[in-house]
């Protein structure tokens, strides 16, 4: 029988299928396993019978060290303001070649990476005997998401095993509960095994303990490099790590050096900690192996000596604040509800599941949750979950639009908190941005370029300039700090992030140079990661204006400017930023009607290319709006037309993003189900091909990266809710085929509480909420409303659904 909740408006709704992930298998692979994390552990939960597999993540857990980090980022050509200009020079003369390869001469080694931590296998035995997958009847397994909880359960020689695990914020551990349902039926035994350079140790008569050293360097897989992992010792090794397993239980317990084993059990409760050696981005980490695995088993030692039932509920009380703040329900087939959910993503290419799409939207805040907690480091391209030393991409910070993606749904789902890690970790990047604006380019302020990691690399990495040389990272970022302020209307935390926004404007302000028209520009410049025909007929980047460049700069001046009226700032700086965004100018409409992704109309290599760079004003920025700017908004329409749905998955959530923002619900439901396709990512990394999601509903690029979990989360809310106009505009981009949903806890901009509920029959009814008395205006199709709302006092609107999009 379904459990009933009631929305606000007071309809009643059903919810299983939109927020319980199921599979009547275990996991084959680590793309069919169900993650769990509590921002800082992470694990890859197979459900595996007999033979089981948890695979082990720590967020600080990465290869190098500040130390190794400075000898990577040596220039080996020349850097300064002396070979900027001589690139400017080229990019005049047209002579894009030479300017390609002094670029090239900015460049310097690679980020880092963000490591596997190890496994935890079991072998369960019942009676005695190791089941094998194909003995065992009635098997099941879940992830529910509203408790963060990975179950599995299966019958062998008359005896059910379940086995249940949770990764707890509060306790900080991982708790994997096994139960037989008759006496003493289990056996268990219990390894932790890694991929790093690594040994175990018996930790006391109840433990075992792991403890392992990370590579000084590792190369992304992109690189050809003969060494590509490489272990050190002094200054420049890499930092310690550990990880601790405990047990309690009523059977009997023994433990070895690379072993634990429970004989004769109906109960088994095992408790893991980790903990490695980072203590910031700029400081050596010196913790031995020894001191971390003793953190750890503090940790694991404390928790295991509380009741099982308390650690759950304490943990069940800290996920459900957070996951429980915004839920969004979409009624379908009640026929779906108990499906797999492999099913259910065969099913939905030939019919339609709107309870898939609400499942992706819970599942990205519950990704978001469980891989992004105050005073953590940010997620990274597969959040905190990853099970290669040489991950895809090094699993870093890829802040050209991955990361920023990550953090698209913090805010407008009711996640502020969760995003704090990316907050801070701006504060970090600028500082090591201070001197790579000074070295490489003889400016002020600070700049970050295309990747980044736990040790705030900011430097332009060796490769293609398209990607490399694109130093336009910390205004973007900075876009982050002012629509956290926007939601919370926080002045203190504005107060802290104002040196930050000015360092990234003074980058900015001395990146422009004056054009022979008399507009500022910026040069070099290029559209991540995109080419154009060159001169010469062969690809090519680099050149002046990219539409993005001048798009982010002019927004950040615009967010310095409204920064420093709000906080009293007076200084010539602030003017002179305001006089250069006069002369910024607005982004070119070419041939086709199409947005310009470049100041001239060069020829595409890529028509289709997944990026769309040059929409970056539309969404996450809000210079570009239907109303506003209507002819840029109709230009961005041709722009998406033209580059197609067909792309990877995150550029697919993008996509979704900038079609809410048009009120094109139609097109965002299409991509929407474009990316609920399930896919083995066996297709080409570039190309799309293989793009969807894998069985457990991460996103594939291919390979897996979660930006588009977070992606698709945003755009769904945007769908619903949009506030970025001074306007509370209800349901912008609905589905048709949405007829009927619910969703809770919204947020607007001016710190306002959202929740909604429709259908034909009753309309649209709004619950308003603001956290402090406020007047807004609520928009409903073509209506607009102004309401003086009372600080924590609920208004309630009902009107007609809208019967078309606006614009």
């Amino acid at each position: 029988m379904q459990q009933l909740s009631e929305t606000p408006s007071g309809r009643a709704r059903t919810g299983p299928s939109e927020t319980v992930l199921r599979y009547d298998s275990p996991a084959g692979n680590w793309l069919e396993a169900m993650p769990l994390g509590n921002g800082r552990i992470a694990t890859m939960c197979f459900g595996g019978v007999g033979t089981d597999r948890l695979a082990l993540n720590d967020e600080t857990c990465w290869s190098g060290s500040p130390e190794s980090s400075r000898a990577l980022g040596t220039a080996a050509g020349e850097i300064g303001a002396g070979v900027v200009e001589r690139i400017r020079a080229a990019v005049a003369e047209g002579d894009v070649r030479t300017a390609e390869t002094l670029a090239r001469s900015l460049q310097a080694g690679h980020s880092q990476a963000f490591l596997p931590l190890g496994d935890l296998l079991l072998d369960v035995r019942v009676n005695g005997r190791l089941p094998l997958p194909a003995e065992v009847v009635d098997y099941r397994r879940a992830l529910d998401l509203d408790t963060a909880t990975a179950t599995s359960s299966y019958e062998y020689d008359g005896v059910v095993v379940r086995q249940e695990a949770f990764v707890s914020a509060p306790a900080g551990v991982l708790v994997v509960r096994l139960i037989g349902s008759q006496p003493g039926s289990l056996t268990l035994t219990a390894r932790l095994t890694s991929q790093l350079q690594h040994w175990t140790a018996a930790t006391g008569s109840s433990g075992l303990g792991l403890l392992a050293r990370c590579p000084a360097n590792v190369s992304p897989p992109h690189v050809n490099d003969p060494d590509p992992i490489r272990y050190a010792d002094g200054p420049a090794a890499g930092m310690a790590a550990a990880a601790v397993l405990r047990i309690r239980s009523d059977g009997t317990l023994e433990a070895a050096d690379d072993k634990l084993e429970v004989v004769d059990a109906t109960e088994i409760v095992l408790v893991l900690a980790t903990d490695t050696g980072y203590a910031g981005w700029d400081v050596t980490p010196t913790r031995t192996p020894e001191a971390c695995r003793d953190s750890a088993d503090e940790r694991a030692a404390a928790a295991l000596a509380r009741e099982h039932e308390d650690l759950r509920q304490e943990h069940l009380d800290d996920h459900q604040r957070l996951f429980r703040s915004c839920r969004l329900d979409l009624p379908t087939d009640p026929a779906v509800y108990d499906l797999p959910t492999v099913e259910r993503l065969r099913r939905a290419s030939t019919a339609d599941d709107a309870g898939l799409a609400a499942l992706l939207f819970n599942y990205g805040r519950y990704l978001l949750i469980s891989s992004s907690r105050p005073g953590g480091l940010p997620a990274t391209l597969q959040g905190i979950w990853n099970e290669e030393l040489r991950p895809p991409w090094s699993s870093n910070y890829t802040v050209n639009i991955n990361t920023e993606m990550n953090y698209w749904p913090a805010e407008t789902t009711g996640l502020s908190e969760c995003h704090e890690p990316l907050l801070r970790y701006v504060e970090s990047l600028a500082a090591s941005g201070l001197v790579t604006a000074r070295e490489r380019y003889g400016c002020g302020g600070w700049t970050a370029h295309h990747n980044a990691d736990a040790w705030a690399w900011s430097i332009p990495v060796d490769g293609d300039p398209k990607w490399s040389n694109w130093p336009m990272a910390g205004a973007w970022l900075c876009r982050h700090l002012w629509e956290h302020y926007l939601f919370t209307e926080d002045q203190e935390f504005l107060r802290r992030a104002w040196p930050v926004l000015r360092g990234a404007a003074e980058f900015g302000l001395d990146w422009l140079v004056e054009l022979p028209d008399g507009t500022l520009g910026t040069s070099p410049s290029t559209s991540p990661e995109n080419d154009f025909v060159g001169p010469d007929g062969a690809p090519a980047s680099v050149t002046t204006s990219a539409t993005m460049d001048l798009a982010l700069i002019s927004d950040l001046f615009g967010i310095c400017r409204e920064t420093a009226d709000l906080l009293g700032v007076d200084e010539p700086f602030v003017e002179r930023i305001t006089a250069a965004r006069r002369r910024i100018p607005e982004p070119p409409i070419h041939s086709s009607g199409q947005l310009g992704e470049w100041a001239t109309e060069h020829e595409e290599i890529d028509p289709h290319h997944r990026h769309v760079s040059h929409l970056v004003g539309l969404f996450p920025g809000d210079s570009i709006t239907p109303d506003g700017t209507a002819d840029l908004a109709a230009a961005a329409t041709r722009s998406l037309d033209l580059r197609g749905d067909r792309a990877t998955g995150w550029s697919l959530a993008w996509k979704v993003c900038l079609r809410a923002r048009l009120r094109d619900g139609s097109a965002a439901h299409r991509l929407l189900q474009e990316l609920l396709t399930l896919t083995d990512g066996t297709g080409s990394d570039y190309t799309g091909d293989g793009a969807g999601v894998y069985a457990n509903l991460l996103c594939a690029h291919p390979p897996f990266q979660i930006d588009g979990n977070f992606g698709a989360t945003a755009g769904i809310a945007e769908m619903l809710l949009q506030s970025h106009t001074g306007e509370l505009e209800i349901l912008p981009a609905l589905p048709t085929a949405w007829t009927t949903g619910s969703v809770s806890g919204l947020r607007g901009r001016g710190g306002i509480g959202v929740d909604l509920a429709w259908s034909p029959a009753e309309g649209v009814v709004v619950d308003v909420t603001a956290d402090r008395d406020r007047a807004v205006v609520i928009r409903i199709g073509a209506e607009k409303i102004a309401v003086d709302l009372i600080g924590g006092k609920p208004f309630r609107l009902d009107r007609p659904l809208p019967s078309a999009p606006v614009g």
